[in-house]
């Protein structure tokens, strides 16, 4: 009754074993990441340089942007104050206003701002990249933090998440991002753009 008792025993045993060696371990704690919001109000500094017709060309300033569920309004602004131009976005047109000209508007902003500015904002893209989200090239959800910083987005742009308002926080907010567009074929041979957010207002 003994060897049968033991071996028994030693069968219970191996199971137990068995299935501690396969139980997966729960997952080890992640950085918060920011969430999503449809409404938004940021400032900040913005550098664009980009090639066209084979001759390089800058544009440095400051940044207003103000969004809501439906509609985005984006001011840049030269530095010295003067307001070079306001972009209007809402679900069914794009309008973007030059200083001292009339405002020109069409279905699409990014063929508008190409053809009046010479270089084309990623308004669409920037209201998810500028909260740290994006949609990466293999089509999943990608959300920035001081661990996952970077993504190149399904719609050809390397996103780098370079700094952080405040990296220690329990959910770090993006504070300097560079956008690299890497598609070729265009009018604009190649474009980058530097967006320092503002801190948040206390």
């Amino acid at each position: 009754m003994i060897r049968p008792l033991l071996t028994a025993l030693a069968i219970a045993a191996a199971a137990v074993l068995a299935g501690c060696a396969t139980t997966p371990s729960a997952p080890r704690s992640s950085a918060a990441v920011a969430p999503y919001h449809d409404s938004i109000e940021l400032a900040g500094r913005i550098a664009i340089n980009y090639s066209r017709d084979g001759k390089k060309e800058s544009l440095n300033g400051k940044f207003t942007w103000q969004q809501t569920r439906a509609n985005t309004d984006v001011s840049l602004i030269s530095p010295t104050g003067q307001t070079v131009a306001v972009i209007k976005l809402t679900p069914t047109s794009a309008t973007l206003q030059e200083s001292g000209k009339a405002p020109r508007s069409a279905p699409d902003l990014d063929s508008l701002s190409a053809q009046t500015l010479g270089w084309s904002l990623p308004v669409s893209g920037l209201r998810n990249w500028l909260q740290g989200h994006a949609v990466g090239s293999d089509g999943q959800p990608f959300v920035a933090s001081p661990a996952n910083d970077t993504v190149i987005t399904r719609d050809g742009w390397k996103l780098e998440y370079m700094s952080w308002q405040d990296e220690t926080a329990a959910v770090p907010q993006p504070k300097r991002i560079d956008v690299t567009r890497i598609a070729l074929g265009q009018a604009v041979d190649d474009m980058a753009i530097r967006i320092v957010i503002d801190p948040p207002a206390q």
